[in-house]
């Protein structure tokens, strides 16, 4: 990443791989807004929604963002979800008019992080907050994706999936496939404040949600962590306790070098009892160099 991107935090990204899905018919709203976390009355035709899908068990199925288009409602999530989620979805579907229809490719898909939004004319402009400030949203024509990309190109800073998934990581964003799996509850993941609304109406797991708000406990929690040698560490890495040798405090999802930090940082499941900042724990690795000591802290990093 350059100089510009570390300093302005100004770019945008090509999201066009990302899985679309388009929800249509009279009942549209009422039957996705009782499958979803968060209230579909807050998405409109210029503001996304985040939200998650889960099984009856509270744990995730997709994490998605939610817009309004005309007559229909527009999901978009991680390629890897583009056959299960619509089929998740329409396995709800019993008596209702709604139809899910796959439009992946039939628009291109740029998110700009800026404050101000792009030019109109670069596509339908959609506010969504992506990372952890202001961004928005271009759907286009995928006739018109070099186009818009190249106007884009002129104003902002193009960055690519490695470069963004380190702002992800400083930002202690969850992201599907690492710290996002079918195992793992929204509120582990601290998506609760994102894409959970306790005021909202019956949805798919609701229940398992609720019961952990009245506890105000998880097992797990996504924690920040930093190796204090400068070792790097790597996704998979197990984490132990030296005050309690041979139990299992967690594991990595992600990690990185922040240049901004000047660290090795790394996102991971901490376990309840070792997850509270500034705990010592250490990271297994399979170098015969043997364990790297690493600190708990809150996230973001930045």
């Amino acid at each position: 990443m350059t100089q510009r991107s570390e300093t302005a935090r100004v770019f945008f990204q090509d999201l066009s791989a990302r899985a679309k899905l388009r929800v249509t018919g009279a009942d549209r709203f009422r039957f996705l807004n009782g499958q979803i976390t968060n209230d579909l009355r807050k998405a409109s035709e210029t503001v996304a929604v985040e939200a998650c899908v889960l099984n009856a068990k509270g744990k995730l199925n997709a994490y998605t963002f939610i817009a309004a288009l005309g007559e229909s409602l527009l999901i978009d999530a991680e390629p890897e979800l583009r056959e299960t989620l619509g089929a998740r979805l329409e396995r709800y579907v019993i008596a209702d008019d709604v139809q899910i229809e796959d439009v992946t490719d039939e628009f291109s898909l740029f998110h700009v992080l800026t404050e101000q939004p792009p030019a109109p004319d670069s596509g339908r402009i959609v506010s969504a907050r992506r990372f952890a400030a202001t961004g928005w949203d271009i759907w286009s024509d995928p006739a018109r994706h070099d186009a818009v990309r190249h106007e884009l190109a002129s104003a902002y800073l193009f960055i690519d999936s490695a470069a963004a998934d380190v702002i992800r990581i400083e930002q202690g964003l969850p992201r599907w496939g690492r710290e996002l799996t079918d195992e793992i509850i929204p509120i582990e993941a601290n998506l609760e404040q994102r894409t959970i609304d306790y005021q909202k109406g019956c949805y798919i797991g609701q229940e398992v949600i609720s019961r952990i708000k009245i506890s105000g406990q998880t097992n797990k929690r996504l924690s920040g962590l930093i190796s204090l040698n400068n070792t790097p560490l790597q996704p998979g890495m197990k984490l132990v306790a030296p005050s309690a040798p041979g139990k299992e405090a967690g594991w990595i999802t992600s990690a990185t070098r922040s240049q901004r930090l000047g660290k090795e940082i790394a996102l991971g499941y901490v376990k309840r009892g070792f997850n509270n900042p500034a705990t010592n724990l250490e990271a297994l690795s399979l170098d015969p160099a043997g364990a790297i000591p690493v600190e708990v802290v809150s996230l973001p990093f930045l």
